[in-house]
């Protein structure tokens, strides 16, 4: 029986072997599905292994750690490298240089922090982002300017917003300890965890008519789908190839009793 729990090993490592190139094929194609999202950071996955091995009493168990087996495990991550920065000379438009985030408050009045600043002028004033989300200024306060006025909005290096010779208030930005604790919400926010709380950013800047590129190289995402393609063929013929064993066996046995 030891040759059919080695074979039910190789099902079960061939199988944990798919389901982790599904999920990197869904995140391929998540990263793709958003590269044109100003800020996007694409999702990165790695692979480790866990151990596994038949339980048993007595004896049973000793010869189980003798065959400890390893499964294939996937840890799917945020990539936070920045992306290029690319001109686009519109005033409403900010780019971060640094690892800052700004804020928006989304429609259940939770605050989410994004690298996406590309953002329009409502016709009440409100400075609002393309799903329509209140760009926060310092202290969590929307910024306001006066609608139909005709003067150009100026953002500075440090987030100050003025209209005219009139400042309007104060683009917030934060930094994180970790960005890697960060949750993510949609293609490009992200949501604060209780234990990584932000803090006013001391190495980033604005850089206004900029928007930031994500960061995610398409012909590299698509060489990397090819791969998983590969590799999840690959472990598809693994487990047929041991069904038939499997199946083989099963008929060797009842030929035999």
């Amino acid at each position: 029986m030891l040759g059919g729990s080695r074979m039910n090993v190789s099902l079960y490592q061939a199988a944990a072997a798919l389901d982790g190139n599904i999920r990197w094929q869904q995140m391929i194609s998540e990263n793709l599905a958003a590269g044109s999202v100003p800020g996007f950071k694409k999702k990165d996955i790695s692979f480790s292994t866990i151990q596994a091995g038949i339980l048993g009493s007595g004896t049973d168990s000793l010869v189980a750690q003798n065959h400890k087996s390893l499964l294939p495990s996937p840890a799917i991550g945020t990539n936070f490298a920045p992306g290029n920065l690319r001109a686009t000379n519109v005033k409403s438009d900010v780019a971060i240089e640094g690892p800052g985030f700004l804020s928006v408050r989304l429609p259940d009045g939770q605050t989410a922090y994004t690298r996406d600043g590309e953002f329009r002028v409502s016709l009440q004033g409100q400075l609002l982002n393309k799903d329509g989300y209140e760009l926060l200024g310092e202290g969590g306060v929307p910024i306001q300017v006066e609608p139909g006025r005709g003067e150009l909005i100026e953002i500075s290096e440090a987030g100050d917003v003025s209209q005219g010779l009139v400042i309007r208030g104060k683009l917030a930005l934060f930094e994180f300890p970790d960005n890697a604790q960060l949750k993510r919400v949609g293609s490009g926010y992200y949501l604060a965890s209780p234990e990584v709380q932000p803090a006013a950013a001391t190495r980033s800047t604005f850089a206004q008519g900029f928007l930031e590129s994500s960061n995610l190289e398409p012909m590299s995402e698509v060489s990397s789908l090819m791969l998983a393609l590969r590799h999840f063929e690959a472990n598809q013929k693994v487990i047929h190839m041991q069904d038939e064993r499997m199946g083989r066996l099963i008929q060797e046995l009842s030929a035999t009793s």
